[in-house]
């Protein structure tokens, strides 16, 4: 998914200013995510503000979108207001640790695309770093500011690689959030790729499903162009 622009049903998301590009990761977060009776929602770590319009597209709440990237908040406001929904999402360049300090406002969801990488190589420019590394958004630092804003009954949604889940989901736990849904996606070759989390302030019995990306044709499977499909514009772009 690497075109400077990339069509969905209802929006379109330009991309040629943002160091992170439309991925599998982000479409998978903003269709699986459960948006039920959220009334105000937070999406850390916008980029594109491709989740935010997922979301918004899926719903009638109010979002607020923020990034540590001027350049990829420009983007995300740019597409935003060329989307329907430009009055119900709004976009701010802002760390999430400052946020998470000054904001009044308590949401029903919050959804992150986090950086992720702690100990491999780092790409060349800051925005890559920002947007893949956990050098500006620690994962104790992410739960401890989600902590602070998010309503009693409200939900956390993350998706990350399977070896910094289980991490995030020990300091997760440690901090009083606790892991409510889980869905594993694998790969075509049965190796797990990503985990994708929604986590709460509540105890529940943990719902454990899966998902796999491809199918034997090295297209996508058939369960994961359901899970998509209210997003993706042509079966194109489900190969």
């Amino acid at each position: 998914m690497s075109e400077s622009v990339f069509r969905f049903k209802q929006f379109t998301v330009h991309q040629d200013k943002c160091a992170m590009k439309v991925g599998t990761d982000a479409v998978l977060l903003g269709s699986w995510v459960d948006i039920h009776d959220a009334k105000k929602i937070l999406d850390i770590g916008t980029g594109t503000g491709i989740i935010a319009m997922m979301l918004a597209q899926k719903s009638s709440a109010e979002i607020d979108a923020i990034d540590i990237d001027p350049n990829a908040c420009v983007q995300a406001k740019e597409n935003v207001n060329e989307s329907t929904w430009a009055e119900r999402i709004r976009i701010y360049n802002i760390s999430f640790q400052k946020f998470s300090s000054s904001s009044v406002d308590k949401y029903d969801l919050v959804v992150s695309n986090p950086p992720y990488f702690s100990d491999a190589p780092k790409p060349l420019t800051i925005e890559r770093i920002q947007s893949r590394h956990t050098d500006t958004l620690p994962f104790d630092a992410l739960i401890e500011g989600v902590k602070k804003i998010i309503s009693p009954f409200g939900k956390f949604c993350v998706v990350l690689p399977c070896r910094e889940a289980k991490d995030f989901m020990d300091i997760a736990l440690r901090s009083g959030l606790f892991s409510n849904k889980i869905l594993r996606v694998k790969t075509i070759h049965d190796k797990e790729k990503r985990i994708l989390l929604e986590l709460s302030q509540q105890m529940k019995p943990i719902t454990e499903d899966e998902i796999t990306i491809q199918n034997d044709e090295h297209s996508f499977s058939k369960e994961y162009a359901d899970l998509t499909r209210e997003f993706y514009l042509t079966e194109k772009q489900l190969r």
